[in-house]
Protein backbone atom coordinates (compact mmCIF):
# COMPACT_ATOMS: atom_id res chain seq x y z
CA UNK A 1 0.00 0.00 0.00
CA UNK A 2 1.53 3.71 -0.84
CA UNK A 3 0.08 7.02 0.24
CA UNK A 4 -0.39 9.40 -2.13
CA UNK A 5 -0.30 13.32 -1.50
CA UNK A 6 -2.13 15.68 -4.48
CA UNK A 7 -2.54 19.09 -5.04
CA UNK A 8 -5.57 19.67 -6.87
CA UNK A 9 -7.69 23.01 -8.05
CA UNK A 10 -11.49 23.17 -9.08
CA UNK A 11 -14.33 25.00 -10.00
CA UNK A 12 -17.12 24.90 -7.09
CA UNK A 13 -19.85 26.57 -9.12
CA UNK A 14 -22.00 23.15 -9.86
CA UNK A 15 -20.47 21.64 -5.99
CA UNK A 16 -22.43 21.10 -3.20
CA UNK A 17 -19.41 21.85 -1.62
CA UNK A 18 -16.10 19.61 -0.90
CA UNK A 19 -17.36 16.92 1.47
CA UNK A 20 -18.99 13.71 0.10
CA UNK A 21 -23.40 13.46 0.67
CA UNK A 22 -25.33 11.12 -0.32
CA UNK A 23 -27.11 12.00 -3.17
CA UNK A 24 -25.07 15.31 -3.95
CA UNK A 25 -22.45 16.49 -6.54
CA UNK A 26 -19.29 16.90 -4.21
CA UNK A 27 -15.56 17.36 -5.12
CA UNK A 28 -14.86 14.18 -2.38
CA UNK A 29 -17.25 12.24 -4.00
CA UNK A 30 -15.54 12.32 -7.69
CA UNK A 31 -12.02 12.51 -6.62
CA UNK A 32 -13.30 8.66 -4.79
CA UNK A 33 -15.23 7.10 -7.75
CA UNK A 34 -11.87 7.90 -10.31
CA UNK A 35 -9.52 6.47 -7.58
CA UNK A 36 -11.91 3.37 -7.07
CA UNK A 37 -11.89 2.65 -10.88
CA UNK A 38 -7.73 3.21 -10.45
CA UNK A 39 -7.77 0.84 -7.78
CA UNK A 40 -9.03 -2.00 -9.30
CA UNK A 41 -12.45 -1.39 -7.74
CA UNK A 42 -11.59 -0.86 -4.13
CA UNK A 43 -12.58 1.91 -2.17
CA UNK A 44 -10.64 4.57 -1.36
CA UNK A 45 -10.71 7.32 1.33
CA UNK A 46 -9.67 10.64 0.44
CA UNK A 47 -8.50 12.86 3.32
CA UNK A 48 -8.40 16.55 2.23
CA UNK A 49 -7.16 19.71 4.28
CA UNK A 50 -10.35 20.77 4.98
CA UNK A 51 -13.52 21.43 3.11
CA UNK A 52 -14.98 24.18 1.68
CA UNK A 53 -18.52 24.67 1.18
CA UNK A 54 -20.85 24.72 -1.82
CA UNK A 55 -19.70 27.28 -4.96
CA UNK A 56 -16.43 28.19 -3.23
CA UNK A 57 -13.50 27.40 -5.39
CA UNK A 58 -10.07 26.02 -5.16
CA UNK A 59 -6.74 26.77 -6.58
CA UNK A 60 -4.46 24.56 -4.70
CA UNK A 61 -6.20 22.36 -2.14
CA UNK A 62 -4.35 19.17 -0.86
CA UNK A 63 -5.33 15.64 -0.21
CA UNK A 64 -3.94 12.36 0.60
CA UNK A 65 -5.55 8.92 0.15
CA UNK A 66 -3.57 5.51 0.56
CA UNK A 67 -3.78 2.69 -3.29
CA UNK A 68 -3.57 -0.94 -2.76
CA UNK A 69 -1.70 -1.14 -6.69
CA UNK A 70 1.19 0.03 -7.51
CA UNK A 71 1.62 3.20 -10.08
CA UNK A 72 3.74 5.59 -10.47
CA UNK A 73 2.98 9.57 -9.57
CA UNK A 74 3.16 10.72 -13.16
CA UNK A 75 0.59 7.58 -14.58
CA UNK A 76 -1.69 8.23 -11.60
CA UNK A 77 -1.89 11.81 -12.58
CA UNK A 78 -2.75 11.38 -15.93
CA UNK A 79 -5.22 8.56 -14.66
CA UNK A 80 -7.14 10.76 -12.47
CA UNK A 81 -7.28 13.64 -14.72
CA UNK A 82 -8.60 11.57 -17.56
CA UNK A 83 -11.58 10.28 -15.49
CA UNK A 84 -12.34 13.20 -12.97
CA UNK A 85 -14.94 15.89 -14.55
CA UNK A 86 -13.46 19.04 -16.37
CA UNK A 87 -14.14 21.36 -13.22
CA UNK A 88 -11.67 19.31 -11.02
CA UNK A 89 -7.90 19.25 -12.28
CA UNK A 90 -4.89 17.56 -10.05
CA UNK A 91 -1.92 19.53 -10.42
CA UNK A 92 1.06 17.38 -8.51
CA UNK A 93 1.20 13.70 -7.15
CA UNK A 94 3.41 13.14 -4.74
CA UNK A 95 4.38 9.95 -2.67
CA UNK A 96 4.34 10.22 1.38
CA UNK A 97 5.08 8.30 4.45
CA UNK A 98 2.17 6.31 5.82
CA UNK A 99 1.79 8.87 8.71
CA UNK A 100 1.66 12.13 7.10
CA UNK A 101 -1.89 13.46 6.95
CA UNK A 102 -3.24 16.10 5.08
CA UNK A 103 -4.98 17.81 7.89
CA UNK A 104 -3.14 17.16 10.39
CA UNK A 105 0.07 18.23 9.09
CA UNK A 106 -1.20 21.46 7.48
CA UNK A 107 0.79 24.67 9.37
CA UNK A 108 -1.64 27.33 7.70
CA UNK A 109 -3.65 28.38 4.97
CA UNK A 110 -4.42 30.92 2.75
CA UNK A 111 -7.74 32.01 1.23
CA UNK A 112 -8.93 34.66 -1.00
CA UNK A 113 -11.75 36.78 -1.53
CA UNK A 114 -12.56 38.63 -4.47
CA UNK A 115 -14.82 41.84 -4.96
CA UNK A 116 -16.21 43.63 -8.27
CA UNK A 117 -17.50 47.33 -7.47
CA UNK A 118 -17.95 47.79 -10.73
CA UNK A 119 -20.51 47.44 -13.08
CA UNK A 120 -22.04 44.08 -13.11
CA UNK A 121 -20.19 40.95 -14.99
CA UNK A 122 -22.18 37.99 -16.05
CA UNK A 123 -19.27 36.48 -17.05
CA UNK A 124 -17.55 36.79 -13.56
CA UNK A 125 -20.94 36.46 -12.03
CA UNK A 126 -19.56 32.76 -10.71
CA UNK A 127 -15.94 33.84 -9.53
CA UNK A 128 -15.99 37.41 -8.31
CA UNK A 129 -18.57 39.00 -6.14
CA UNK A 130 -20.86 41.30 -7.49
CA UNK A 131 -21.09 43.91 -5.42
CA UNK A 132 -21.21 46.68 -7.69
CA UNK A 133 -20.83 49.55 -5.73
CA UNK A 134 -18.45 51.84 -4.31
CA UNK A 135 -16.86 50.62 -1.08
CA UNK A 136 -14.27 52.97 1.27
CA UNK A 137 -11.08 50.08 0.49
CA UNK A 138 -9.21 52.54 2.67
CA UNK A 139 -11.55 51.88 5.79
CA UNK A 140 -11.69 48.20 4.65
CA UNK A 141 -7.67 48.03 4.69
CA UNK A 142 -7.69 49.45 8.20
CA UNK A 143 -10.41 47.01 9.69
CA UNK A 144 -8.67 44.34 8.24
CA UNK A 145 -5.62 44.57 10.56
CA UNK A 146 -7.33 44.35 13.34
CA UNK A 147 -8.54 40.94 12.31
CA UNK A 148 -4.26 40.10 12.54
CA UNK A 149 -3.21 38.32 15.49
CA UNK A 150 -5.05 35.57 18.13
CA UNK A 151 -7.91 35.85 18.46
CA UNK A 152 -11.40 34.10 20.03
CA UNK A 153 -13.45 34.34 16.37
CA UNK A 154 -16.19 33.17 17.46
CA UNK A 155 -17.90 35.80 16.19
CA UNK A 156 -17.22 34.90 13.07
CA UNK A 157 -17.96 31.34 12.79
CA UNK A 158 -21.64 29.32 12.32
CA UNK A 159 -23.27 30.10 15.52
CA UNK A 160 -25.18 26.19 15.59
CA UNK A 161 -21.87 24.43 15.51
CA UNK A 162 -20.39 24.82 19.57
CA UNK A 163 -16.67 24.08 19.46
CA UNK A 164 -14.03 23.61 22.55
CA UNK A 165 -12.12 26.18 20.49
CA UNK A 166 -12.53 29.00 18.72
CA UNK A 167 -9.22 30.54 18.67
CA UNK A 168 -7.24 31.17 15.55
CA UNK A 169 -3.91 33.01 14.79
CA UNK A 170 -4.08 35.22 11.22
CA UNK A 171 -0.51 35.69 10.36
CA UNK A 172 -1.24 37.91 7.51
CA UNK A 173 -4.12 40.13 5.73
CA UNK A 174 -4.15 42.13 2.69
CA UNK A 175 -5.62 44.22 0.64
CA UNK A 176 -4.94 43.90 -3.40
CA UNK A 177 -5.95 46.52 -5.71
CA UNK A 178 -6.23 45.38 -9.76
CA UNK A 179 -3.67 47.40 -11.36
CA UNK A 180 -5.95 46.84 -14.84
CA UNK A 181 -9.18 47.44 -13.00
CA UNK A 182 -9.58 49.88 -10.06
CA UNK A 183 -13.22 48.11 -9.05
CA UNK A 184 -11.86 45.13 -8.42
CA UNK A 185 -10.54 44.17 -4.77
CA UNK A 186 -9.19 40.74 -3.87
CA UNK A 187 -9.13 40.44 0.04
CA UNK A 188 -6.28 37.65 1.30
CA UNK A 189 -6.59 36.15 4.80
CA UNK A 190 -3.34 33.80 5.86
CA UNK A 191 -3.87 32.13 8.94
CA UNK A 192 -3.05 28.91 10.87
CA UNK A 193 -6.20 27.63 10.47
CA UNK A 194 -10.16 28.51 9.68
CA UNK A 195 -13.53 28.16 11.42
CA UNK A 196 -16.83 27.44 9.19
CA UNK A 197 -17.63 30.29 7.21
CA UNK A 198 -15.26 32.39 8.81
CA UNK A 199 -13.65 33.94 6.47
CA UNK A 200 -17.02 35.09 4.43
CA UNK A 201 -18.05 36.04 7.92
CA UNK A 202 -15.39 38.19 8.04
CA UNK A 203 -15.58 39.65 4.55
CA UNK A 204 -19.54 40.51 5.36
CA UNK A 205 -18.20 42.45 8.21
CA UNK A 206 -15.40 44.48 6.07
CA UNK A 207 -18.31 44.94 3.37
CA UNK A 208 -20.45 47.24 5.87
CA UNK A 209 -16.75 48.85 6.93
CA UNK A 210 -16.58 49.47 3.62
CA UNK A 211 -20.24 50.75 3.03
CA UNK A 212 -19.87 53.52 6.25
CA UNK A 213 -21.92 50.83 8.63
CA UNK A 214 -19.47 50.34 11.08
CA UNK A 215 -16.42 51.92 11.66
CA UNK A 216 -12.87 49.89 11.32
CA UNK A 217 -11.99 49.56 14.64
CA UNK A 218 -15.59 48.20 15.62
CA UNK A 219 -13.89 44.84 14.84
CA UNK A 220 -12.28 45.16 18.40
CA UNK A 221 -15.46 44.69 19.69
CA UNK A 222 -16.51 42.47 17.75
CA UNK A 223 -13.95 40.19 18.10
CA UNK A 224 -14.30 40.85 22.13
CA UNK A 225 -18.22 39.98 22.47
CA UNK A 226 -17.77 36.54 21.24
CA UNK A 227 -21.33 36.43 19.79
CA UNK A 228 -22.02 35.68 15.82
CA UNK A 229 -25.44 38.19 16.29
CA UNK A 230 -22.84 41.19 16.37
CA UNK A 231 -20.74 40.26 12.91
CA UNK A 232 -21.99 41.30 9.88
CA UNK A 233 -23.50 38.86 7.27
CA UNK A 234 -22.13 35.92 5.65
CA UNK A 235 -20.26 37.08 2.16
CA UNK A 236 -21.57 35.26 -0.75
CA UNK A 237 -19.48 32.35 -1.68
CA UNK A 238 -18.57 32.56 -4.87
CA UNK A 239 -16.09 35.38 -4.63
CA UNK A 240 -13.98 32.81 -1.93
CA UNK A 241 -10.87 30.77 -2.94
CA UNK A 242 -9.05 28.37 -1.41
CA UNK A 243 -5.58 29.71 -2.86
CA UNK A 244 -2.86 27.13 -0.58
CA UNK A 245 -2.32 25.00 2.07
CA UNK A 246 0.99 25.01 3.45
CA UNK A 247 2.85 22.17 5.76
Amino acid sequence: MQRYFITFSYDGTNFSGYQKQPRERTIQNELEKALKEINENKKVEVHASGRTDAKVHALNQKAHFDLDIKITKEKLKKALNSLLPEDIHIKNVEEVSDNFHARYNAKGKEYIYKINMGEYNPLERNYVYQYNNRLDVTEIERAMKYLEGTHNFKSFTKTDEEKDDYVRTLSQTNLIRDLKDVNKITLVFVGTGFLRYMVRNMVGTLIEVGEGKRKSEDIITILKEQNRTHAGKTAAPEGLYLKNVFY
